[in-house]
C-alpha cells in the first residue's frame, strides 16, 4: 500500500475517534465490553518516612482491544499518570511491561493486551509526621484500539495510607506485585551490552558471561525501542551470531508515521525480548537496556582521491566560484570594484596588476579563513557523532550574530552608497575608509567583504562540489576551497594582468553616481535577505527590535550625512556625531539577538481556561498580536525574570490568544470582557471574577497582582 494510502487510513481513524468523543473508563462506547477500568493499589498499608514503597497502576482491557508501550511504534498514546502528591513527595517513572510486537496499520507497534500492571515507585519525604494520612491522586489517561479505531480514556484515581515509623506490606497485594514484577524486564548480569553507532544504524553486542543461556533463538531474539529514532530489529533490522557474541542492528528512524522528524537521541532504551530464555533467571525472557550511550567509534580519515576524480571538483569549485560574481549579494562589490578599474585606467600597469593581486589574495585570505573554520567544524562532528552531515558552506551562518554583523554592514554600506551619508572626503567604492583611500589595504578589504557577501549565495550552485569537498583529506580539502576563491577573483585578476582591457570599459564621468546608488538597491536587497535570516533565528515575534532598530541607525545616517559637512560649525559637526552615534548604539542594541523568555505560552482556548480553573490553576491570558505595538512593548517590558519566577511558584498558567489573522472566538471573548481593541491581558482566579489589567504593563503592576490575587501554594 502506498505511503500516501497509510496516511490518509490514520487521518480516518484520528477522525473516527474524535467523533466518539473521549470517555472516563467506567463509561465506554457502546457499553462496558468496549471500556478499560482503572485500578491503583498500593504495595503496603502504612508508609514510613523517608522509605520508597511501590503503587501499581492496573489497566483491565477489554477482549480484541490493545494498549500501548511508552513507544507506540507509531501515533497513538501512551499510558500516562499525572500525579498530585503533598507536599515533599515524588513519583519515579512508569516501569512498563514487555509488550509484544503487531504489525499496525503505519508499520511496527507495541501494544499490550488483556490486564496490565504498571509499576511506580514513590518516595515519601523523610519529615514525614507519625500518623498522618496521606493522600495520593492521579489522573490516568490511556489510549485502546482495537482494528478499526482508537479511543482516548481517563480516570481519576486515589490513594489513602497512613504513616508509620515503619512500612507494613498489604499481604493482599503481595500476588498482584509479584506477578507486575514478574513480567518486568530485568538489567542482566549474565550479557555485557555494548552499542555501537552508525550513519544509518545503531548495533547492539550481546557478549555472555557466567549463567548466559548457551542457544539462543535468534528468529525469536528481537530489540523493542523505547526511542522513536530507531526502529524495531524486525522492522528492516537484523540479529546475527558473530563468535560467542550477538549482535542486534537496528535501522534508525528519520520520521515518524507521519512524516515529522525525528531528532536522534544520544541514548538508548528499550528490551531485549527472546522467545528461549535469555538468562536463567529471567522468567520474563526479557533483558532491560536503560539509557545506554550511544557511542560511536572514531571514523578513518577520508582517503585521497586520485587526480583525475579530483580535477573535476577543483574545475567545478573554480567555475562556481566565477558564477558567484553574478549573485545579487556580490554584484554590487564587483560593480563599485570595476569602477575602481576605471578610475585607475590613467595609472601605472603594475600598479594596476598589483591591486589585482591584492584583491585575489583578500578574496584567499577569507576563503582559507573559512574554510578552516569549517574543517575544524567538521572534525568535531565526526569525533562527535562520526557524520558531517550537518556541516556545510555557510555553517558561520547559523550564528545569529555572524548574521547581524553581516546584515549590519550591508545595511550601512548601502546608506552610504545610496548618498545617505560620505565617509571620508569621497566614497565611490564599498568598503568605508579602507577603500576610500584607494591604496592596497583598501584593495584587499575589498576581497574579504566580496568572500563575506558571496557566501549565503552559494549553496545553490555549490551543494554538490561542496558536499564532496567537504569529505576530502586536508590538502585536498584546502585546494578545492582555494579554487573557488580564485574563480571569485579571476575578473579582477584578469583585468590587472591584461590592463589593456580596462580600456573597453566606460571612461569616467556623471553616471558613476547614478550607478553607485543603483548598486545600493542590491545591497539594501542582500540586507534584507539576511533580515528574513535573521528573523528566522531570533523568532517572528522578536522582529520588531531589528525593524525599529534598522530605522534608528538609518536616522543616525541621516543625521551625519545632514550636518557632520566640512562647512558646518564645528559644534554643529559635534552634536551631529554625538547624535548620530547615539541612534546608531541605540539601534545596535535592540537590534542584537534577545535572551529566549522562560516563560512559556500555551494556545488559549475557552475550553482550556475553564479545564484549568476548574482544576484550581490560575491562568494569564494574553490577547495579542504580532501588528499589535503596544502588545510587544508589554512583552519586552513586562515579563522580566523576576515576574516569570513568580508567575512559575504560583503555578500561573500562561496563554496566549493569537488575533494576528481573524479569530471570531477571541472576538467574542473580548466582547464578553468589555473590550473591543488589544492588547487585554486577563487573569483567571478559581472562585473570583476575571481580572482585566490595564493596557500598559509594568513588572511593578504584576508582581503586586500576582501576590495579591493569587494565595501562596500551602
Amino acid at each position: 500500500m502506498p505511503r500516501s494510502l497509510f496516511l490518509a487510513a490514520a487521518i480516518f481513524f484520528s477522525l473516527l475517534t474524535s467523533s466518539r468523543g473521549q470517555f472516563d473508563f467506567a463509561q465506554g462506547l457502546d457499553g462496558a465490553k468496549d471500556s478499560a477500568t482503572a485500578t491503583l493499589s498500593s504495595e503496603v498499608s502504612l508508609i514510613a518516612p523517608g522509605k520508597p514503597f511501590t503503587v501499581a497502576f492496573q489497566l483491565a482491557i477489554p477482549p480484541e482491544w490493545h494498549a500501548y508501550y511508552v513507544n507506540t511504534g507509531g501515533v497513538e498514546k501512551s499510558p500516562a499518570l499525572t500525579w498530585t502528591l503533598p507536599e515533599g513527595f515524588t513519583a519515579g517513572p512508569i516501569q512498563w511491561p514487555v509488550p509484544e510486537v503487531k504489525d499496525g496499520v503505519l508499520g511496527k507497534s507495541f501494544a499490550y493486551e488483556g490486564t496490565q500492571i504498571f509499576l511506580v515507585e514513590i518516595s515519601p519525604p523523610a519529615g514525614l509526621e507519625m500518623d498522618e494520612a496521606v493522600k495520593l491522586s492521579a489522573k490516568a489517561t490511556w489510549q485502546i484500539c482495537d482494528k478499526q479505531s482508537c479511543v482516548d480514556e481517563k480516570a481519576d484515581l486515589t490513594l489513602d495510607l497512613k504513616a508509620a515509623d515503619a512500612p507494613s506490606v498489604d499481604p493482599e497485594k503481595t500476588a498482584l506485585f509479584t506477578k507486575a514484577r514478574a513480567a518486568l524486564p530485568k538489567v542482566s548480569a549474565a550479557w555485557t551490552l555494548a552499542v555501537g553507532s552508525a550513519a544509518d544504524s545503531v548495533k547492539i553486542r550481546m557478549t555472555p558471561g557466567k549463567g548466559a543461556a548457551e542457544n539462543l533463538d535468534a528468529a525469536g531474539l528481537q530489540f523493542i525501542p523505547a526511542d522513536k529514532f530507531v526502529k524495531t530489529s524486525s522492522d528492516g533490522g537484523s540479529v546475527a551470531k558473530d563468535g560467542n557474541d550477538w549482535v542486534v542492528t537496528l535501522k534508525r528512524a528519520t520520521e515518524d508515521a507521519l512524516g515529522d522528524k525525528i531528532t536522534p537521541g544520544k541514548t538508548l532504551s528499550g528490551i531485549l525480548s527472546a522467545k528461549s530464555p535469555l538468562d536463567v533467571t529471567l522468567g520474563a525472557n526479557a533483558i532491560l537496556l536503560s539509557d545506554a550511550a550511544v557511542t560511536t567509534p572514531p571514523p578513518p580519515p577520508p582517503a585521497p582521491l586520485s587526480i583525475g576524480a579530483l580535477l573535476p571538483i577543483l574545475g567545478g569549485m573554480l567555475l562556481g566560484g566565477l558564477i558567484l560574481n553574478l549573485m545579487p549579494c556580490v554584484f554590487p562589490v564587483i560593480g563599485l570594484k570595476i569602477m575602481g578599474f576605471v578610475q585607475q585606467s590613467g595609472e601605472d600597469s603594475k600598479k594596476i596588476m598589483l591591486h589585482g593581486l591584492m584583491f585575489t589574495l583578500g578574496v584567499l585570505a577569507s576563503f582559507w579563513a573559512l574554510s578552516g573554520v569549517l574543517f575544524a567544524a567538521r572534525a568535531a562532528a565526526l569525533a562527535k557523532s562520526g557524520s558531517a552531515d550537518s556541516i556545510g558552506w555557510g555553517y558561520q551562518l547559523q550564528n545569529p550574530w555572524v548574521v547581524l554583523g553581516l546584515m549590519l554592514m550591508m545595511f550601512i554600506l548601502a546608506l552610504n552608497m545610496y548618498g545617505v551619508f560620505e565617509i571620508g572626503a569621497s566614497a565611490t567604492s564599498v568598503g568605508g575608509k579602507l577603500q576610500s583611500k584607494n591604496g592596497l589595504s583598501g584593495t584587499f578589504f575589498s576581497g574579504v567583504l566580496a568572500t563575506l557577501v558571496a557566501t549565503p549565495c552559494s549553496a545553490p550552485f555549490l551543494g554538490v562540489a561542496i558536499g564532496t569537498a567537504i569529505g576530502l583529506p586536508a590538502v585536498q580539502f584546502f585546494l578545492a576551497f582555494t579554487a573557488m576563491g580564485i574563480g571569485l577573483s579571476m575578473p579582477y585578476l584578469v583585468l590587472s594582468i591584461f590592463p589593456k582591457l580596462i580600456h573597453l570599459l566606460p571612461r569616467p564621468g556623471a553616471w558613476m553616481e547614478s550607478f553607485k546608488q543603483a548598486m545600493a538597491f542590491f545591497l539594501f536587497a542582500t540586507a534584507g535577505y539576511l533580515l528574513w535570516v535573521y528573523t528566522g533565528q531570533i523568532g517572528l515575534e522578536n522582529m520588531l527590535g531589528p525593524i525599529f532598530g534598522l530605522s534608528a541607525i538609518a536616522i543616525g545616517a541621516w543625521i551625519l550625512g545632514r550636518w557632520n559637512l566640512p562647512y558646518r560649525e564645528k559644534s554643529v559637526r559635534f552634536i551631529a556625531m554625538g547624535l548620530a552615534l547615539l541612534f546608531a548604539v541605540g539601534g545596535f542594541w535592540i537590534t542584537k539577538p534577545p535572551e529566549k523568555s522562560k516563560l512559556v505560552w500555551e494556545p488559549w482556548s475557552a475550553e482550556r481556561v475553564t479545564e484549568l480553573t476548574e482544576a484550581g490553576t490560575p491562568v494569564y491570558v494574553d490577547f495579542t498580536a504580532q501588528w499589535c505595538a503596544t502588545c510587544q512593548f508589554n512583552k519586552k517590558r513586562a515579563y522580566t525574570p523576576e515576574i516569570i519566577q513568580l508567575m512559575k511558584d504560583k503555578g500561573i498558567v500562561a496563554l496566549k490568544g493569537d488575533k494576528t489573522n481573524p479569530d471570531p472566538a477571541i472576538e467574542e471573548k473580548l466582547r464578553e470582557l468589555g473590550r473591543t481593541a488589544i492588547p487585554v491581558n486577563v487573569l483567571y482566579v478559581p472562585g473570583k471574577e476575571p481580572i482585566v489589567t490595564p493596557e500598559l504593563l509594568t513588572p511593578d503592576y504584576l508582581k503586586e497582582l500576582f501576590s495579591k490575587e493569587i494565595p501562596a501554594k500551602e
